[in-house]
């Protein structure tokens, strides 16, 4: 059957990557979204006359959106103004131990072998190339496929000729035991150990491939003019251009269906949108507990897995001295497994986290500022359905956060009144079903990344899109997820 009509519900990158790839196709579209704006967990928050990401803050894999922005007949130069990041990361463990990673991988081997010795840079340059090979073996047969499919498809799609291909991914060791065959310096451990926490894990109990993160990074980072939530403008502002339409404020009560197959949407006004076929760029575990009608529950299986991290985070104006802030900065825990155990196993705010800072008024120059723009992260448990962290809970936290940032060296001036605190208590009445979950289910064991749900879905007519769908979290592979979902439905048309 023809596809002349789709409704995509929700905002957030992976709905809006689809509304313009099906508007461009000449698809009618109608996006419906409960919040004011678009941008999911793209999201911004105004503090006076400051508009300030307090969500993603990491722009990385720019050819997904250079794909979409040619799908839709222009560029991306064309909506967004980006600039290269040379300085991927400052890393900070006190007043004296720094280490920045660059965009040049030399440059940063330079760096590491100053830091922690010869020994260690060249681990790195063989952490790079290890990584580097895990991505190119399953970007196009993983990555870019429509369906997670199963551990035997992925060999399959990789070639069974090519053992060594699957065996150079380490599919059944963890990142960290992966790790430990390139770094000995703890503090490079935990510095190449976070980038698990990209998808909501523990080094720990996430499998080796994640380790692809680093190459991602390497391939570029870019600081996008105006913000991060720029990006979630522009794609809203090209699909409207192609003819979509968005409804905001405006929550989806249930998904219809008809003669077994997705037939619109019913408000939570009563207002009922017809369709022939229905994205639902949300957290799986939304339909999975009938949140979105008890006939949806059947599209996705029953959520297998541990919930992915949480947040929480201070959201703020504020002057920041003492240290020389770049974009992205990183304060390590003297505790790192113990953050983990924290979060995975007791269930609480960790008692020595580790902090990020995004000071979004900065580049790769660090410079003195009279007032910054900042996002602070404390990694948390995603348990914002079951607890109300409660203000001496936070205040605990926050005490513990910014003394590990003086101790490193960073001073925050900082106001209530400047300040906006949101905790997986908040993130999960943002983003129901998931206990403020920010990438869905964790990536822990060999299997995780075939657990998520593909494009479609078990009802026809019903396609998914966003982190908790294949191919997994993060900004760009949520935006890809978009892609597939909007493939998926082209594919059909006739």
């Amino acid at each position: 059957m023809r596809t002349r009509k789709v409704v995509v519900v929700g905002a957030g990158i992976a709905g809006l990557v689809a509304a313009v790839e099906l508007a461009a196709a000449g698809t009618e579209v109608v996006v419906v979204e409960r919040a004011a704006a678009p941008g999911g967990k793209m999201r911004q928050i105004a503090i006076g006359d400051a508009r300030i990401d307090a969500g993603p803050t990491v722009f990385t894999m720019r050819w997904v959106f250079d794909a979409v922005f040619a799908a839709a007949g222009t560029t991306l130069e064309q909506h967004l103004t980006l600039q290269p990041a040379e300085i991927l990361a400052r890393h900070a463990w006190d007043a004296t131990q720094r280490l920045d990673l660059f965009a040049d991988i030399k440059r940063s081997a330079d760096a590491i072998g100053a830091f922690a010795g010869p020994a260690e840079a060249r681990g790195y340059l063989a952490f790079c190339a290890r990584a580097a090979k895990i991505y190119k073996t399953l970007e196009a047969p993983f990555i870019r496929a429509q369906q997670p499919g199963s551990a035997f498809t992925l060999a399959r799609r990789v070639g069974l000729t090519q053992p060594s291909e699957l065996l150079g991914m380490s599919p059944f060791a963890t990142m960290w035991k992966g790790l430990t065959e390139h770094f000995r310096d703890p503090r490079l451990l935990q510095l190449f150990g976070r980038y698990a926490t990209y998808c909501g894990s523990s080094p720990w109990l996430a499998p080796a491939t994640l380790m692809l993160v680093a190459h991602v990074e390497q391939a570029g980072v870019w600081m996008v003019e105006g913000g991060m939530h720029q990006v979630a403008r522009a794609f809203e502002a090209l699909a409207s251009s192609k003819g979509a339409s968005f409804r905001y404020d405006s929550e989806v009560a249930e998904i219809l269906t008809s003669q077994g197959r997705a037939s619109g949407v019913r408000l939570a006004s009563g207002e009922r949108i017809d369709a022939d076929a229905v994205v639902f760029n949300g957290d799986a575990a939304a339909l999975a507990r009938g949140l979105l009608g008890q006939t949806a529950r059947r599209a996705v299986p029953q959520p297998d897995g541990v919930r992915s991290l949480s947040a929480l985070t201070w959201t703020m104006t504020a002057k920041a001295g003492g240290f020389p802030l770049v974009r992205h900065n990183v304060f390590f825990s003297n505790a790192y497994a113990a953050e983990f155990d924290d979060i995975f196993t007791r269930r609480r705010l960790p008692q020595n986290p580790t902090i990020y800072v995004c000071a979004q008024d900065r580049g790769d120059m660090a410079e003195d500022r009279d007032s910054d723009r900042l996002l602070i992260l404390a990694n948390a448990p995603a348990i914002g359905d079951a607890h109300h962290f409660t203000p001496a809970e936070i205040a605990s936290c926050e005490t513990r956060t910014f003394t590990l940032l003086e101790r490193c060296g960073l001073t925050v001036t900082r106001a209530p009144e400047t300040t906006v605190i949101t905790s997986p208590t908040q993130w999960n009445r943002l983003f129901p079903a998931t206990g403020g979950a920010l990438y869905g289910l964790a990536s822990h064991g060999s299997m995780a990344p075939f657990r998520r749900p593909g494009s479609n879905s078990r009802i026809p007519g019903l396609y998914l899109a966003g982190g908790s769908a294949h191919p997994g979290p993060g900004v760009p592979m949520a935006a890809l997820s978009g892609r597939l979902a909007a493939a998926a439905i082209l594919g059909r048309a006739s």
